[in-house]
């Protein structure tokens, strides 16, 4: 493994330049990004990300202050905590002190049904992107609870304060319930969530294997999907749905197909280092923090690839 430090080009997972992508980094993102990117290059340890990630926590035990760039209203949010649980799952086998509080914080706000409002009343819509600042938060979403619910599965193989936690066992439920009763095309992104869901608890939950079969019908046969709503170029990719190889998920694409998005997202890697991202963002801050945060997650999935 090369490291992006040092004179030079160095060439890293599937030939991109490890040292034009530090150079990104450290010019343009967040300080949680730039140690999540030291992470993958081996040039710093979890306890460093995890520090990164405490600045957007708050009291409650939740997480705001924009750790979703969109959402940049301090208060904890399930948006929030999505990203907090990502992160966990970055620093995997290491365990973050405060994951058995942030499943606190996700059971005093969880609906009567199990499931998760999209977002909380925001106290500050500056730089909100509408669907959060907008959302009910009166009624359960399948998008939002899949998506932490799918994440935390991943966090709880490792960290037992997740895996024995009522509100995870509560969420788990909700989702399968209600992907159970699913019987049109959903939206993309809900889509998107519904089978990352079903892949971590494939494992642990027998009912997900037929689901995930069932689910993955509706995917077209390029495995390219447009998300109604967003840009005219936003597209769920393969490497969205199914990033890790190995995955239950990735059955539902052709080995062709995952190999083709591979060479493209690496050669999606730009003249400055970094990667774009095709969705749009609502304040100049979260524009730059959503290119730290993609290109991050471009290298992993090269990385976890390689």
């Amino acid at each position: 493994m090369t490291t992006a430090h040092g004179t030079g080009p160095q060439a890293g997972w599937a030939g991109v330049d490890l040292s034009a992508a530090a150079s990104f980094m450290a010019a343009h993102a967040r300080t949680l990004d730039r140690r999540r990117f030291q992470l993958l290059t081996g040039d710093t340890d979890p306890s460093a990300v995890l520090a990164a990630l405490d600045g957007y926590r708050n009291p409650d035990g939740g997480y705001g202050w924009g750790l979703e760039p969109d959402l940049r209203s301090p208060e904890s949010q399930p948006g929030g905590a999505l990203h907090a649980f990502e992160t966990y799952a970055d620093v995997t086998p290491a365990r973050s002190p405060h994951s058995g509080a942030l499943c606190d914080w996700l059971a005093s706000v969880s609906l009567p049904d199990g499931g998760l409002p999209f977002a909380l009343p925001v106290t500050d819509d500056a730089g909100c992107a509408p669907w959060w600042a907008q959302a009910d938060p009166t009624v359960s979403s399948l998008h939002i609870t899949s998506a932490i619910a799918g994440m935390a599965h991943r966090v709880a193989a490792h960290d037992p304060a997740v895996a024995e936690h009522s509100w995870l066992a509560r969420a788990t439920r909700y989702c399968l319930e209600v992907i159970e009763a699913i019987d049109t095309a959903p939206h993309a992104l809900e889509l998107l969530y519904t089978l990352q869901f079903l892949d971590a608890v494939h494992d642990t939950h027998p009912e997900a294997a037929p689901l995930l079969a069932r689910l993955g019908e509706y995917l077209p046969d390029d495995g390219l999907l447009h998300v109604e709503g967003g840009t005219e170029d936003e597209m769920m990719r393969p490497l969205d749905f199914a990033p890790l190889p190995g995955r239950p998920v990735r059955s539902l694409f052709t080995p062709d197909a995952i190999a083709a998005e591979l060479r493209r997202l690496a050669e999606g890697q730009q003249a400055d280092g970094g990667w774009t991202v095709e969705y749009a963002s609502f304040s100049p801050a979260a524009r730059l923090e959503w290119r730290g945060y993609i290109t991050v997650r471009s290298l992993g999935i090269l990385r976890h690839n390689s």
